[in-house]
Formats: structure tokens, sequence, C-alpha cells
């Protein structure tokens, strides 16, 4: 539900092609990014508008926003306000637009003869091009990117800089090609900008994801198209042919909500020999939170119940949730290899392993008899981790969360890095 309230619109900060960005005179820190019914190609040498574009971008960023945002990604938006506007924090933008690829087509084909149509790009390809309307946004090298030395709100974007927003075009681009194949739909393209929040001094990704931000194929055929290349390549503009863009354009709109429901709704199950083993047990449980998945802690032991141990493995493969199930048994691990040897589901052994014994007892998890594949992880972390892995392979909300998770400890790595390097300086 949108908020009904009415924003006190400070000066406006910029007017683009297809949108204005207010102050927001209640919330420092906040602007209001208004869309226009306007669709632009070439630089805006051709222009048209189109009633009701600006509804349909809005909603296609705001759905594209949350899906990036409650995966991990950081990103300047903060709330859908209404039909045509959403709120963002006050961003200074950086100038360059971060192209990614995964499929040769377009204007890279005409700078590259040579490569035909429909190449992939394994890893994906990046690109930068300069803002800059008067040269038509020039392709630009790292090089001179930072050569160029930009200081936005404060930042200086340098060498870690550069690196982060490249990394995290990346991982943007995977997380929403992910999604849109949920939909049989190929993500062939996408360029991206990013902005320093005046606030955190963070780069963030910022401006908006909307139609205008990328090729869609469905189920990988450019004859299907759904994007604004269908606009670019009009040979004349009639009402006929607008109507048409408009309609892939709600197409778009209305497939992209989708892409925020999460495909299959899986289960870890937590076997723990005794009570004593909660603590480790609840470690587990609240790692599976953090990648959305439910958890369930279940008390049996297979040495001293094994028909107890079994009925409850039946119980949760006989209702149709994909489960995992995590084996927590200190001592003499009997639950994970009994589980294993009667279950085609996946088991994780996760041992609490004591200072004494721990060294004899972790035997008890890995050397299995032949027909058993139950793994053994020790940290309660690393084994929520292991399952969301597992999920992920057909889960592409969970698997977005891995992939965000791996950006964030990148970046965190990244910029220890360098404020060590300033303070050896």
């Amino acid at each position: 539900l949108l908020s009904v309230k009415v924003l006190k619109l400070g000066q406006k900060l910029n007017e683009g092609k297809t949108k204005q960005i207010f102050e927001l005179v209640d919330e420092p820190g906040h602007v209001l990014v208004q869309s226009k019914d306007q669709i632009t190609a070439g630089n805006a040498v051709r222009k048209d508008q189109m009633e009701g574009k600006a509804a349909i971008a809005n909603r296609t960023t705001s759905c594209v926003f949350k899906l990036l945002q409650e995966a991990g990604i950081k990103t300047a938006f903060v709330r859908q306000q209404s039909e045509t506007a959403f709120v963002a924090a006050h961003c200074e933008m950086i100038p360059i637009e971060w192209v990614c690829r995964r499929v040769a087509t377009g204007s890279f084909l005409k700078r590259n003869p040579g490569v035909k149509e429909g190449y992939r790009f394994s890893p994906l390809k990046m690109e930068m091009f300069f803002k800059d309307d008067a040269n038509n946004d020039p392709q630009w090298s790292e090089e001179q990117l930072l050569e160029t030395k930009f200081s936005l709100a404060g930042l200086n974007i340098g060498r870690c800089e550069v690196d982060i927003m490249n990394r995290s075009t990346v991982a943007i681009f995977e997380v929403l090609e992910r999604a849109w194949a949920t939909q049989n739909c190929t993500l062939v393209d996408m360029k991206i900008e990013f902005g320093v929040n005046v606030h955190t001094k963070e780069i963030v990704l910022a401006d908006v994801i909307d139609n205008d931000s990328w090729r869609l194929w469905p189920a990988g055929d450019r004859s299907q198209q759904k994007d604004k290349q269908v606009y670019r390549d009009l040979k004349e503009v009639t009402t006929e042919a607008m109507q048409m863009v408009k309609k892939n354009f709600e197409w778009v709109s209305e497939r992209v909500k989708l892409l925020l429901e999460p495909k299959a709704c899986g289960r870890v199950v937590v076997l723990m020999g005794s009570t004593s083993d909660l603590a480790h047990c609840e470690k587990i449980r609240k790692a599976c939170g953090s990648y959305g998945i439910h958890c369930v802690l279940r008390v049996t032991s297979a040495h001293k119940g094994p028909d107890e141990t079994l009925r409850i493995k039946a119980e949760y493969e006989g209702d149709g949730v994909p489960t995992v199930f995590v084996a927590v048994a200190g001592r003499s691990n009997g639950l994970g290899p009994v589980m294993s040897g009667n279950t085609a589901y996946p088991v994780i052994n996760c041992p609490p392993i004591t200072p004494d014994w721990g060294a004899q007892d972790i035997w008890s998890s890995l050397r299995m008899p032949s027909g058993l594949g139950c793994s053994t992880v020790l940290s309660p972390d690393a084994a929520a981790q292991f399952a969301a892995q597992i999920f992920g392979l057909s889960d592409h909300l969970v698997w977005s969360k891995l992939r965000a998770s791996m950006l964030n400890t990148w970046v965190s790595l990244k910029q220890a890095d360098k404020k060590l390097q300033a303070c050896s300086l």
C-alpha cells in the first residue's frame, strides 16, 4: 500500500529526460524521484509522450530495488511514495553508466566487428560510458575514470571505489538475471548508475532500473524483446506503434512483481540428540532466518530411540516440502549416519565439538559406511549457509541473499584494506 501522506517538496535538484528530483523538506537526506510520461531514444533525438509511462517505470524500478534490497544489496531506494514517484536517499551521482553484458548485441557489435550477435560472455562483459550528452556518452576506460579524480560528497573516487562499483555491477546483474530466468526471460544486458550517499558517504546503487535500463528477451528470443529497444527500432512513430511499445512496458511492469515471489519454499529440520545442544541449534535456526529459510528444531536420539528418529524423518518426507536435515549430536554421532542411510534428502552433520574429546568424536561424523552421503560442517552458520546453497539452486531469492553476502564481504575487506593503508601512511 502506498502512503497517502502529502510530501512537502523543496527545491528541484535535477531534471533529466524521464524524471525530476526534488528535495524533501520534512525528510532531511531524502529526495523524491518523480517519473515523467516521456520516452526517449538516441540521446533524445527521438522523444515522445507515452501516457502512463511514469507509473509503469515507477512500478518497475520500485520492484527491482525492493528485490535487490531484500537480497542485501546497498541501494538509495527508501520506499515507493505514489503511482509515479519514489523516495530515495540523497546522493551525489557518479557520472558513469556501468554496462554489464551477458549476450553480445547492439552497440557492442558495432564497436567489435567480427563478433556475432548472441555471443555469450562468461564471465560477464563490463563496459563504462561517461555521461556527457554533448559527446553522446563516450565509452571510457578504467584509467580515464581514475585519472579524472572525481570527488563526490567528500569521497574521492579512486581504485578502491572503482573496484567496488565494478564488483557490485556484476553482482546486481547476476541477481536480476537469476530472477528473470524464473519467468523464462533472458537478461541480455543492462546499465546502472551509482551515487555517493551524502550522509553515510557510501557508494550505493542509485538512479533507477526500469525498462529503459536493460534488454529482456523472453525465451532468449530477440524477436520477442520487451524492452525500450522496440521503441528505438521503430521505423516511424505511429499511434499503433506506441500502443505496442506501451503494452511491452506494461508486460514488464506486471512480470517484475513476480520476481519478488519465492519459487520454491524449502525448510531445514535440525535434529539434536538432546536439549543440551539447544544453543548450538539455535545458532543454525538464526542463520537460516537470515536467508529467509524456515527452520524446525526436534529432539531425537538415533542410539536410544531409532524408531522415533525414523518416524520424525517420515513426517518431513511425507508432506512434499523440500527439506535438508541437519544432525546435531555430540560424542558419537549416530543421528547423521542413520538419517543419511535412510533418506534420499540431503543430511548435514553439524556436531558440537568439545575441547576434551572433540578430536576423537569428529570421526563419527566423517568416516561413514559406503552408501552414505552426509556432509560435515562444524560451524552452525556455515551449516545454514550450505543448506541455503542447496535451496538456492531452485530458489532465486535465497541465491540472491548468498550472492549479495559474498559481495558485501568482498567490499568490507576492500574498505578495511583501504583504511589500514591510510593509517599506515
